[in-house]
Order: structure tokens, then C-alpha cells, then sequence
């Protein structure tokens, strides 16, 4: 505890001080109160509890939470003191383990000091001479209730005290409670700051110690695949072939001994660190578990209900404190309930005469009564509350002797566990010193694994710069052939300018004025470079140096490599930037404006296949420095557990909100479906009305048999229709009617009508009048509904099939109406003075009425389908749109799950 407390600077502000310092000792419980404020130095209450408790400055020990005080700081600097702040003090030459064991508690215990029993002698009356005996009971009884009050009044003071003394042992225990309970927190508090770096440490040897077994177990492989990677023949010489006779192999397996051995080494001496770690820790969780043993929660209940007891036991003071007195010369002469002092009073004026009507036998009596009642049940109650307050202080005492030994076995062992954990602490910074040494002894095997790699480096690192040397030549020819565009616009300019001018002014004047003069041409020399280049190409590295002979660069080297490389890119690219970020513009409209030409090496696509081999180049350099192995991953398989744990519960969470909201799509289409089910039948049911509403007049109107018959009959006896007549001449679409609906069309004409004309009556042109009126009725009475259909139709969708069959079956009847009408239509305007008087108007205008009534009820059902097929027409649409949105829903949630794997496994990597 002497160390793990960091001390930090604070300040006053935000928080008031108060003028009470409370320091409590952690080894008996007792607490200090000091007047203080917060410019009193620490120095200042050491000395005075140096003074009180006899404990010496250097060792003492103040804590206020985890914060150790220092001797030479002031009280503000730890925000002392306040309320909610309290000091423990921790005796230093307590915590060593060969201290003594405390010793028991020592305290005053009250003694119960009984009074004297009554005595004659010592308390005499005049009544004791009395020669009645119930007189001389009178006054005895006096003594004994005098002797009972007084009695009961020691015992209860005795028993007090000793509560008041077990509540004082109490608060000590608690006290050392908070104390452990400080203890605790330090001692956690230096644990956690041990954990943390242990964990730290354990993290980076095993992936040192992966790399480095990663090291030693591929030191075989190593060599045999640089033995396998043969040189460029331009690299050839006599004692080098291929890159094994780049190394040297004795001085190589040597360090492999050494690195071996050392490795051994490190690897018994962090095996037996993860052993003691372990050990240390079962001591701190077995330490924090016996501190944890520390509870008065009894022993407060027990005092509580022994409060209890107390206060039953004043109850019985009280009743005590009234004894009866059986003498008086008044009538209140058996009065019970007189005070002692009274009683005493009365008892010494009881000198006087006595009344007549005295009856001392009958008072003796009573006070009998009231003298069993104190033996038999006030007496012994006094007696068992002083010795259940007796055991309570015995057990106080246990309890409180059993907490000094239990704070002073735990500092001790919270000592030694410190002392251990500065230990580690120790081992620690000296492993992580042995861990930067084993770096350096494996750098030679590190070299023997980078040399494959350095060897692809360079192959393409070859291909780059040859790329790169194309790329600038083609750049170059680019510029030649943009400066040459240029010089020709310039000369065409200049031809202009002459042929505009020049027959004002003379040519002598002009050449007099320089304005002869051309651009000239514009020669771009590049001065060779590079020119010792091996040659290959993209395809020749592979060839010469594969992924699969040069292996995996090991971690740490992989970490140099590509930071340096990435440290050389970055300051060429940013030179790159800062020369040419203000050409950068018109650099990418020179790019994009050039035309491809035939000189070779110049042209467009040649550029532009440069800077791919040139990207391609550096991609390959850029993965020699970078190991895409898993094995070589820092994440340690913990965390690789934890983020794929994650991962999973990440992923059913996703599946889990999938499902529910394909169960809610699911539902709403439900819904929607029941929705078209009830418009569907509500369909049907119209289309049922409608059907028996049209059957209803096909029965009204059915004069168009008798009509035909009496045609048919004309004709049969030569009677002929005047040809130039308007009778024919309104009947286009008769030839084309199929029978059927020119039957139920004609079906409209009232039967009525067939008295008006016969057979016997061809004179007066029956069949054509009786033509010419069915036509006419049938064009009056459904040309509303053709009109007002029409607009129906007109008002429908191009699709129809989203309407259904329902739909198709309404508009078929609407047109088979309507085609009736049409052909039934036969314009044979007739006077109504052809027609006989007593039935021109009538029936005519009976039939006409029906007619109408069966108009208007046949529009009236055909809007109402329309509405339904509205209705189901956007009923229709919402489910579409339904149906788009779970698509689009689903898609987004299916890129989600990608984007989500995709992240976890960069992340992971």
C-alpha cells in the first residue's frame, strides 16, 4: 500500500471546504477529529495524531479513497477537508508480516452495584412497634417496593451502559470496514494498472513468439526456395545462379543455433512468468474474498432488538416507580397509586391517631397482590435485561476482536500481495528489454526470407522504370505533335492576316515591319537513360521470381519494408504533386485532346499501356512489402473469437429484422388480397344485378317476333318497300348483326304495338311503319346509354388485365348494348298522322318510359362497376408497389449483410 497511489494535482475550485478533518485508525476503529481547513498541511495532523495515538510520522500511513497524502502538501491539494472525504490511518509497522497479533480489546465494563437489602435497623419507623401485625406489614411492604424500584433503577443504568458501549463497538467495526473497503479499492486499483500491462506483454510475445517459431520452422524451406529461384543470365556469374548464392549458409545456420536457443530460453522464462501471474492472482482473489468476510449486519440487528428489550425494561421502572401505600387517615386511605416519596410521607405522619374506619387488614391484602406481581414477574424481567445485555457485550466484544484480527492479517497479506505485484511490475520492464534483444538476434533469419521478395522487388521495380521510360516518351512525342498542331494554326492565322491586308499595304512595308516572318519547327530531344535495364517484362517476373517460390515476408520486416516504401512513394508523389498541380489541368486536356499517330512509341494507346504496366509495376512492388497472410495477423485468437462472435450476432440480428419484415410485407399483402376478394365478389354480385335487370327487359320488350312475322308476310305477297324512301336508307349495320343480337335487340319493341298493323292491312304500309317505329324507339331509348358507355369505355385503362376477367365480362355486355343499338338504330322518321289516333301516342310513349327506366338503371350500374374497377385498378397498383418496395427492401438488405462481412473482415484482417 506503500506504493500504486499515484498522487495528482488538484484544485479547490468547484467544491467548498469544511473546517472538520475525521481521520479514523484502521487497526481498532477509532476515529480522530481534528478543526482544521485546507490550509493546514498534512504535516500538521501527523504530528497531532503522532501525539494521540503514539504512531511515529514515518509510519504512518494516510488514504483518502486511492490517494496517498503527502507530508509536504497541504489539505486543499486533495480536496480536504469535506464531509463525504474520509482519512484512514494505516500503521506501516502493522503490515509486516512478523508483526504481533493485536491485542483483545480492553474496556471498562459497568458493574451492576446492588442496593442493600430493607433492615429495620438502618430504616426504622415508628410504626414497626405497632401492636397490630397488618400495621407492621404496612411499613414492610414499604421497604420492599422502595428496595425493588431501586433495584430495577441500578440494573437499568448497568444495562444501558453496556448497550451504549456495544453501539460504540459497532461503529469501530464498521469503521474498519470502510478501511478494508479503502484497502480494497488501492489495492485493485494497483492490480488493474499490473493487468493492463500483462496484458500488453502476453499480446506482444505471442506474436513475437509466432513470428519467430515462424522463423525457425521455415529456415529449411527458406533456403531451399532460394536455391529454387534462379538468377536473370545477364545476373549469372561463375560462383552465383541463383539466389542461394547470395547468402552466406555457415554463418546463416549458426544464428539459427543461437536464435534457437535463445528462443527456448524466453519462451520457459514467460512460461514461468504466466505462473506466478496466475499465482498472484488466486492470492489477491483469495485476499478480496476474506476481506469481502467482514459483515455486522447481525450484530446490528441484535442491537436493535435489544434497544427493544431496554425499553421494555423502562416500562417496568415506571411501574416500579408508583408503590401503593395502605394508610391515611382520609378516605384515600387504600389508595394504590401514590408516588414513593408520598408513600414515605404518609408512612411518617402515620403517627397520628387512627380512624375508626381504618382497615389495615384489607390494604395488606391488596399489597400482597402487588408484592407477587413484582417477585414473580417484574424481578425476573429485570434480571434476564442484564443478562441478555451482558451476552450482547460479550458477543460485541467477540465481534470487534475478530475484526482487529481480521484488518490486521489482511494488511499484512495486502502488503505482500503489493510487494508481489511490484515485483511483476519488475519482470515486466526486464522481459519487454529481452523481447527487443530477441528482435535483433532474428534479424539475420529475417534477411534469408526477405531476399525472395527484395529479388521480385527489383524485377519489378525494372518493369516500372521501362514503363516509365515509355511513358515519358510518349509524353514527349505528345508534346512534339500539340506544339506542331500549334505551329500550324499559327502559320494558317498568319496566311489570313495577308490575304486580308496585304493588298493595302506594300510588301516592302510589310517586311519592313517583320510581318514575313514564321514560326519554326519545334524539335523535343530526350537524352537517353536507363539504357542498362534488364530486358524483360511484365510476364517475366512471374517467371523469373513467383509468388510461390518467394514466400511470405515475415511480419515485422514486412512492417519496415512497407513503410519505407510507402515513406519513398509519398515524397515522390508529393514533389510529383507540387510540380505539377498547376499544369494539372491543362496536363489531362493534353492527354485527352492528342490523337493517336503511327510513330511508334508516341501514339496514345502506347501512353496509355505504359502507365498500366507502369501501375501494374508498382502493385507488384507494393505486395512484396505486404503479407495478406492470416497467420501473420496481430489480432490474437481471443479477439478473433470475440469479432466472429460478434460478427454472428450481428449477422442473425440482421436475418432476425430481414424475417420480420418479410412477415409484415407478407401481412399487408394479406390484407391487400382480402381486399381484391371482396371487390371481386362485390363485382360479381353487380354483374348478377345487372344481368337479371337486362333479362327483365328482354321479357318487357318482346315485339319483335310479331313484327318479323308481319314483314315476312308482306313480302310474301308482293308488297315491296319504296326504294327511295328513307325506310332503307338508315340501315348500315343490318347485314353485318350476327341473329343473336339483332333478335335480342329487336326484342325491345313493346308487343302493344303489334294491333296497330296486320297482315290484312298492306295498303297502309304496315311493315315499314311498324320498321320505322321499333327503330326509332330503339334509337331514342338507348342512345343515352351508348353515349354515356362510350365515355365509360373511353375513360378505361389500355390494360386491361390487371382488371380481371370480372371486368372483361362487364365491357362485353356494354358493347353487345351498344352494337344492338347501333343496329336497331334505322332512322324511318314516319309522321304521326301515318299511325292510327287512337294508338300513336300511348303505347309509344308507355314504351318509351320503360325503356328510359331500364336506360337509366343500366347506367347507373354500369358506373357503379366502373367505380369497382377503379377501385380494384388501385388496389392492384398498391400491390405492385408493395411487392417493388420488399425488392428493393430485400436488395438493400442483402448489400448491408455484404457491406457488414466486408467491414468485419477488414476489420479482422
Amino acid at each position: 500500500m506503500s506504493f500504486g497511489s499515484a498522487v495528482t494535482s488538484t484544485t479547490t475550485e468547484g467544491f467548498v471546504l469544511g473546517r472538520k478533518l475525521l481521520v479514523h485508525v484502521a487497526e481498532n476503529g477509532h476515529s480522530l477529529e481534528f478543526e482544521c481547513d485546507g490550509a493546514t498541511p498534512v504535516e500538521a495532523i501527523q504530528r497531532s495524531i503522532e501525539a494521540l495515538c503514539g504512531v511515529a510520522m514515518p509510519d504512518q500511513l494516510l488514504l483518502c479513497r486511492n490517494t496517498s497524502l503527502d507530508a509536504q502538501q497541504c489539505l486543499s491539494f486533495y480536496k480536504l477537508p469535506q464531509d463525504d472525504r474520509e482519512v484512514f490511518l494505516y500503521n506501516k509497522v502493522r503490515l509486516h508480516a512478523d508483526s504481533p497479533r493485536p491485542h483483545p480489546e480492553a474496556i471498562d465494563a459497568p458493574k451492576l452495584a446492588l442496593p442493600p437489602p430493607p433492615s429495620r435497623t438502618q430504616d426504622s419507623h415508628p410504626l414497626d412497634n405497632a401492636p397490630d401485625p397488618a400495621l407492621k406489614a404496612l411499613v414492610s411492604y414499604e421497604r420492599q417496593f422502595r428496595y425493588h424500584f431501586q433495584l430495577a433503577n441500578a440494573v437499568y443504568t448497568c444495562a444501558q451502559a453496556k448497550l451504549e458501549i456495544s453501539k460504540r463497538l459497532l461503529r469501530e467495526q464498521q469503521v474498519q470496514g470502510r478501511a478494508l473497503e479503502t484497502a480494497r479499492g488501492n489495492l485493485e486499483h494497483t492490480y488493474r494498472k499490473l493487468h493492463q500491462r500483462y496484458t500488453e506483454f502476453v499480446k506482444c510475445f505471442s506474436q513475437q513468439h509466432r513470428n519467430h517459431s515462424e522463423l525457425l520452422g521455415n529456415f529449411e524451406r527458406d533456403l531451399e526456395r532460394l536455391r529454387s529461384l534462379k538468377l536473370h543470365p545477364r545476373l549469372k556469374s561463375g560462383n552465383r545462379k541463383c539466389l542461394f548464392d547470395l547468402v552466406k549458409e555457415d554463418d546463416l545456420r549458426k544464428w539459427v543455433d543461437v536464435c534457437f536457443n535463445s528462443h527456448r530460453q524466453f519462451e520457459l522464462k514467460v512460461s514461468q512468468l504466466k505462473t506466478n501471474f496466475g499465482e498472484l492472482k488466486r492470492k489477491l482473489d483469495s485476499l478480496l474474498s476474506s476481506m469481502n468476510s467482514a459483515s455486522w449486519g447481525e450484530l446490528e440487528h441484535a442491537i436493535k432488538s435489544h434497544l427493544k428489550v431496554l425499553n421494555d425494561q423502562k416500562s417496568v421502572m415506571q411501574s416500579l416507580s408508583w408503590v401503593p401505600i395502605a394508610f391515611n387517615t382520609f378516605p384515600f386511605w387504600i389508595d394504590i397509586n401514590i408516588d414513593v416519596d408520598t408513600a414515605k410521607k404518609l408512612v411518617d405522619d402515620s403517627g397520628l391517631p387512627l380512624s375508626e374506619t381504618l382497615r389495615p387488614h384489607d390494604a395488606v391484602s391488596a399489597l400482597g397482590r402487588i408484592y407477587d406481581v413484582h417477585e414473580k414477574s417484574h424481578l425476573p424481567n429485570v434480571q434476564n435485561c442484564d443478562l441478555a445485555m451482558s451476552k450482547l457485550l460479550d458477543k460485541c466484544m467477540v465481534k470487534k476482536n475478530d475484526m482487529n484480527l481480521l484488518v490486521h492479517l489482511s494488511m499484512q497479506k495486502v502488503k505482500s500481495v503489493q510487494f508481489g505485484i511490484r515485483d511483476m511490475m519488475n519482470e515486466l520492464h526486464a522481459f519487454q528489454e529481452v523481447m527487443g534483444h530477441q528482435d535483433k538476434e532474428f534479424e539475420n533469419l529475417k534477411f534469408v526470407n526477405g531476399v525472395g521478395q527484395a529479388y521480385r522487388a527489383c524485377l519489378a521495380e525494372i518493369v516500372r522504370r521501362r514503363s516509365s521510360l515509355k511513358l515519358y516518351m510518349g509524353l514527349a512525342g505528345q508534346l512534339a505533335e500539340r506544339l506542331a498542331t500549334e505551329r500550324e494554326s499559327e502559320i494558317r492565322r498568319r496566311e489570313l492576316f495577308f490575304k486580308t491586308w496585304s493588298k493595302y499595304i506594300p510588301n516592302d512595308i510589310l517586311a519592313a515591319m517583320g510581318l514575313f516572318d514564321s514560326p519554326s519547327q519545334c524539335d523535343v530531344n530526350i537524352t537517353p537513360f536507363d539504357t542498362n535495364l534488364l530486358e524483360i517484362d511484365v510476364i517475366d517476373v512471374d517467371r523469373y521470381a513467383p509468388q510461390s517460390s518467394v514466400g511470405l515476408i515475415s511480419k515485422s520486416e514486412k512492417d519496415v519494408a512497407e513503410n519505407d516504401y510507402l515513406a519513398t512513394c509519398s515524397s515522390s508523389n508529393m514533389v510529383k504533386s507540387e510540380e505539377s498541380s498547376v499544369h494539372n489541368g491543362e496536363k489531362v486536356e493534353f492527354l485527352e485532346g492528342c490523337e493517336s499517330v503511327d510513330i511508334a512509341g508516341t501514339s496514345k494507346m502506347e501512353v496509355e499501356n505504359a502507365l498500366l504496366k507502369a501501375d501494374l509495376a508498382s502493385a507488384i512492388a507494393m505486395l512484396c512489402a505486404i503479407d495478406v497472410a492470416t497467420r501473420y495477423d496481430s489480432v490474437d485468437e481471443g479477439t478473433k473469437d470475440d469479432m466472429l462472435k460478434n460478427v454472428k450476432e450481428r449477422t442473425a440480428e440482421a436475418l432476425r429484422e430481414k424475417d420480420e419484415f418479410a412477415n409484415r410485407l407478407r401481412y399487408m399483402l394479406n390484407v391487400k388480397e382480402e381486399e381484391c376478394l371482396s371487390y371481386v365478389k362485390r363485382i360479381k354480385e353487380l354483374e348478377q344485378r345487372l344481368s337479371d335487370k337486362y333479362s327483365q327487359g328482354q321479357n318487357l320488350v318482346s315485339g319483335k317476333d310479331v313484327s318479323d312475322s308481319g314483314i315476312s308476310a308482306l313480302k310474301n305477297d308482293g308488297f315491296k318497300l319504296d326504294s327511295s324512301g328513307e325506310g332503307e336508307s338508315h340501315i348500315p349495320y343490318s347485314s353485318m348483326m350476327p341473329m343473336d343480337e339483332v333478335s335480342s335487340t329487336s326484342g325491345l319493341v313493346d308487343p302493344k304495338i303489334d294491333h296497330v298493323t296486320g297482315p290484312n292491312k298492306p295498303g297502309e304500309g304496315g311493315d315499314e311503319s311498324m320498321t320505322d317505329l321499333s327503330g326509332t324507339m330503339n334509337m331514342r331509348s338507348v342512345d343515352s346509354t351508348h353515349n354515356s358507355m362510350d365515355a365509360s369505355m373511353l375513360e378505361q385503362p389500355r390494360d386491361e388485365s390487371q382488371g380481371g376477367p370480372l371486368v372483361s365480362e362487364v365491357k362485353m355486355m356494354t358493347a353487345q348494348m351498344t352494337m344492338a343499338k347501333d343496329s336497331s338504330g334505322v332512322n324511318t322518321e314516319i309522321p304521326v298522322k301515318m299511325l292510327p289516333c287512337e294508338t300513336a301516342d300511348e303505347p309509344v310513349l308507355e314504351s318509351k318510359d320503360h325503356v328510359q327506366d331500364l336506360q337509366n338503371a343500366l347506367a347507373e350500374k354500369s358506373n357503379q362497376c366502373t367505380e369497382m374497377e377503379n377501385k380494384l385498378k388501385a388496389t392492384m397498383e398498391e400491390v405492385n408497389s408493395l411487392k417493388k418496395e420488399l425488392e428493393i427492401s430485400q436488395n438493400l438488405l442483402d448489400e448491408s449483410q455484404v457491406s457488414c462481412c466486408i467491414g468485419i473482415r477488414e476489420s479482422v484482417e
